[in-house]
């Protein structure tokens, strides 16, 4: 069904108006791993700065409502790059080297959409969408691919694991493994590489439209930055690591000005997930949020959002509207005057919001928040006002300090009871259930819960949803 569609695209196109009139669009995408909604500048980071990413927000669109579709690193990623809840396409949690399933060939990434309009496509970092040859970037849109397959504490070398647990972690260029054995001095040279390859990319694609995927392995641990930042901050290991994240960004919009791309290039920076609590000083901050990664509280899914295009995006510009990852793709469709996918998506064109056009609003009836193995944990009205968190088990420190040097501490398991309400507009933190002064809005939500069920299934009520499909697997493998 993909191929045909993809013979079929040129017929089928209708250009805007604005993208036929001139270049389409450059897309850049910074997709970082476990970055706190409070660790940049312009969202209240202390003891570094982060000076290229807040120069995108005084040339761009600071989002403060922005989330992920689910606050653990795979299925995040899925949902970023398809535009589709990461459950509707089998894919939960973080995937392990050994798993035997990934991302589906019928499904359609940012990258084979573009593709299908003369972009030239790459990515440089953490793909984790699946290790096996047949997940791999180049098999899902990429022209050019060079990273980790996966999250970079899946090594021997974890402190917390037990020995065998891990395979050597390899470094992959194009599908093939370049280096069977990424050593920690490799993985302090991790952020400079990815970098460099994102502006080599730049250099040698500026003649016609591109999409560059700068998937950063860092903050997540285990931490390791380039002596050129080691111990520059002063907020230790994880402010210094964000330091050369921000010199990266840095990287990335001097090319763009180099070659005069400014005005044609879309740069979007956000983080697939909030910050890993649990490792205290080498973990990130929520800000006045509630919890961090692997919750569906805000802590867990709202993440630093920076946007820029200059003459097309507003500067200096601050939006609260509600925002998700699965947005991107469909909006980008729009900008680049794709064809949206064969298969039902989940994502809308915000365009109107991102460039805050007068009266525009959210085209979502509500947002769904599920977790790892399918449960709906929450649902949040389109306006982005109310958030029902529904009963669940969460992981918390309780007001606990995380551990120190690597080393996490141990996390508590709470239950919420009943549904719980929070106004974000008055309680950002949810630290108020009001659910008992509302109850039509609670009503409400609760039949938004109920068309998020039958579409895509909840494992909390035991229910199967009719709108989902299967990751790709190898063959004989479940």
């Amino acid at each position: 069904m993909k191929i045909l569609a993809r013979l079929l695209l040129p017929l089928a196109l209708a250009v805007p108006a604005d993208a036929a009139a001139s270049r389409l669009p450059n897309i850049v995408i910074v997709f970082t791993d476990d970055q706190g909604y409070g660790d940049v500048g312009v969202f209240g980071a202390r003891g570094y700065a982060t000076p290229h990413l807040d120069s995108l927000a005084r040339d761009g669109v600071k989002f403060t409502n922005f989330h992920v579709a689910q606050a653990v690193c795979s299925a995040s990623r899925a949902a970023l790059l398809t535009g589709c809840y990461p459950n509707r396409l089998g894919i939960h949690g973080a995937l392990g080297p050994g798993s035997t399933h990934g991302i589906n060939a019928g499904e359609t990434t940012i990258a084979e959409l573009l593709k299908s309009r003369g972009y030239s496509t790459g990515m440089a970092g953490k793909w984790h969408l699946g290790s096996r040859e047949p997940f791999l970037p180049n098999r899902h849109g990429f022209d050019e691919s060079f990273g980790l397959p996966y999250s970079n504490d899946m090594w021997p070398h974890h402190p917390e694991a037990k020995a065998g647990t891990y395979p050597k972690l390899p470094l992959v260029e194009n599908g093939k493994v370049i280096d069977d054995e990424v050593t920690p001095e490799d993985q302090a040279q991790l952020t400079t590489r990815y970098t460099e390859r994102a502006v080599s990319f730049i250099e040698r694609h500026k003649a016609k439209p591109f999409f560059f995927y700068l998937a950063h392995s860092m903050p997540h641990v285990p931490l390791y930055v380039s002596d050129k930042f080691k111990g520059k901050s002063q907020a230790g290991l994880y402010g210094d690591v964000i330091m050369e994240i921000d010199w990266s960004v840095g990287e990335i919009l001097r090319a763009l000005a180099m070659h005069d791309l400014e005005r044609d290039t879309l740069v979007i920076f956000t983080s697939d997930n909030g910050p890993w609590l649990s490792y205290g000083t080498h973990a990130g901050s929520p800000g006045p949020l509630r919890e961090g990664k692997g919750t569906a509280w805000e802590g867990g899914t709202r993440v630093p959002c920076l946007m820029r295009w200059p003459g097309r995006l507003p500067s200096g510009a601050v939006s609260d509207d509600f925002l998700m990852t699965i947005d991107l793709l469909p909006t980008i469709a729009g900008l680049s005057g794709a064809m949206l996918p064969p298969l039902p998506i989940d994502g809308r064109d915000v365009w109107p919001l991102l460039s805050r056009q007068p009266g525009a609003k959210n085209p979502h009836e509500g947002y769904g928040m599920w977790y790892a193995q399918n449960e709906l944990q929450a649902v949040v009205s389109g306006d982005g006002r109310w958030k029902l968190v529904l009963p669940h088990r969460y992981r918390s420190l309780a007001g606990r300090p995380g551990g120190r040097d690597g080393i996490p501490a141990k996390y508590e398991q709470h239950t919420l009871t009943a549904a719980a309400l929070f106004d974000l507009r008055a309680d950002l933190g949810e630290a108020s259930d009001i659910a008992a002064a509302h109850p039509k809005v609670v009503a409400d939500l609760i039949a938004f819960a109920e068309k998020c069920r039958d579409d895509l299934g909840d494992s909390l009520t035991k229910r199967a949803g009719r709108g989902t499909r299967e990751p790709g697997r190898l063959p004989n493998a479940r």
